[in-house]
């Protein structure tokens, strides 16, 4: 292999790698603290607070006795608690009667119940709190249908300015931007576009691009878009040596090719430039619950300008953030059943590979993609961690719920047979999502 082909790679692969080791380490960091801290709220005492496994690199003991501490293979975590015999908080060790009561297991159902469901609790608010940051930051759109920053267009009548409010589209009212949006949807694909302004004060009549142009505004990940070389900003000038003036006509021309190449001609700041793209079929989630398969590039939509936005204080954007939060975890469940049942693909199970890659694109798209995508991933960790599987935190409060009933926990026997099912699950499950992220 030529070095020069070699070094770009290796970079894109260590880069990788690098935003994959950062997101599964906050994610991790955030569900282990809330153990330790909840635990350490209940009474129970964290002999070790591990990031990673394996030897260890860093460590540090705090004035309560903890031992911090960062261990080589950095794709997991731990809290250890007093008497725990193993860092899976399966099993016991003997230790004085005056210190039972600091173990795990020698606390109160309640302590250990609220320890153990802590971790995945913690992940959630994470999620929330990070969504909540970021759509405070970065603002959401102002309902009125004014021009921001004007999107450059080729080939296209200009006539609107940054800071006009749009009054009509066509001949057709827009008082708000729901209206805008609508009316957009409605207007046939044509190189020019119609539109009554309000500039500085004026009733303007002037010509512009379709509101909707066939612009990219997003490239999503993982998609034939994204492996072709399309970039966000770019405009799809032509399909297969057709025009195209709205971006209303590119999901026709997909599902009527069902998977066929399409020849791309795409204007890029001024330079045209030829492009295959070979659509893949997805499975989407839609708004009963289900899933529909379409043939998908992977091209996000927009208008032709950036919407003004307006910083919603924290009343607004919580409630905002607890939906998105809600949407991941229903979407995921959704997800899973529809694969059991075998409604949608296997493919959309991502694994490690499929994750790592995920994580470096995301990386690669700026701080705030990256961070969001933290989030997301926080949400689904948590909601993993809630399966009644042994081993994972739901399985343990399976157990406390049938000690809470029973007035006893379940046998050492038992337990030791049900864990060894547990991690055979989860292994089973981590070499078929390996496989699909190879296959797929």
């Amino acid at each position: 292999m030529d070095l020069a082909t070699f070094l770009p790679d290796f970079g894109n692969i260590v880069f990788t790698l690098a935003a994959f080791v950062i997101a599964l380490s906050v994610i991790v960091a955030v569900h282990e603290y809330g153990h330790y801290i909840v635990g350490r709220w209940s009474g129970i005492h964290a002999e070790v607070f591990s990031i990673g496994f394996g030897p260890v690199l860093f460590r540090r003991i705090d004035t309560r006795g903890t031992q911090w501490q960062v261990a080589a293979l950095p794709f997991g975590g731990y809290v250890k608690f007093l008497g725990d015999a193993n860092a899976a908080s399966v099993g016991s060790e003997a230790v004085p009667a005056a210190e039972r009561r600091r173990t795990m297991a020698g606390a109160p159902l309640w302590a250990r119940s609220a320890t153990v469901a802590a971790g995945p609790v913690f992940n959630f608010i994470f999620s929330i709190a990070v969504f909540a940051l970021y759509i405070s930051i970065q603002g959401v759109a102002t309902d009125e249908p004014r021009l921001g920053a004007v999107h450059p267009l080729p080939n296209a009548v200009q006539e609107l300015r940054e800071g006009d409010l749009i009054l009509s589209v066509n001949g057709q009212d827009v008082p708000t931007l729901a209206d805008f949006y609508r009316v957009a949807g409605e207007t046939p694909p044509a190189p020019e576009v119609a539109y009554l302004v309000e500039r500085d004060g004026a009733r303007l009549s002037v010509m512009g691009p379709h509101p909707i142009p066939p612009r990219a505004s997003g490239i999503s990940l993982q998609s034939a878009a994204r492996a072709a070389g399309l970039e966000t900003g770019d405009v799809v000038m032509a399909v297969n040596g057709r025009p195209v003036w709205a971006f209303a006509e590119l999901p026709p021309i997909v599902t009527e090719g069902s998977g066929a190449p399409l020849s791309l001609s795409v204007w890029r700041a001024g330079e045209v430039i030829d492009l295959t793209l070979t659509p893949r079929r997805t499975d989407l989630p839609t708004a009963d619950g289900g899933f529909e398969t379409r043939w998908l590039i992977g091209l996000q939509s927009g208008p032709f300008f950036d919407h003004p936005t307006r910083s919603p204080g924290p009343v607004e954007s919580l409630p905002m953030a607890v939906d998105q939060t809600w949407t991941v975890i229903t979407n995921s469940i959704s997800g899973l059943v529809h694969m059991v049942k075998g409604a949608i693909s296997p493919c959309n199970l991502s694994g490690p590979i499929g994750i790592a890659t995920t994580s470096g694109a995301m990386a690669s798209e700026g701080v705030w993609a990256f961070i969001w995508f933290i989030a997301v991933l926080s949400t689904a960790v948590g909601l993993l961690n809630l399966f009644p599987i042994p081993v994972l935190d739901g399985g343990h409060l399976v157990f406390h719920a049938w000690e809470a009933v029973t007035g006893k926990p379940p046998s050492e026997r038992a337990m030791n047979l049900l864990m060894t099912v547990g991690i055979a699950l989860l292994g089973s499950l981590m070499l078929f999502a390996i496989f699909t992220d190879l296959t797929c």
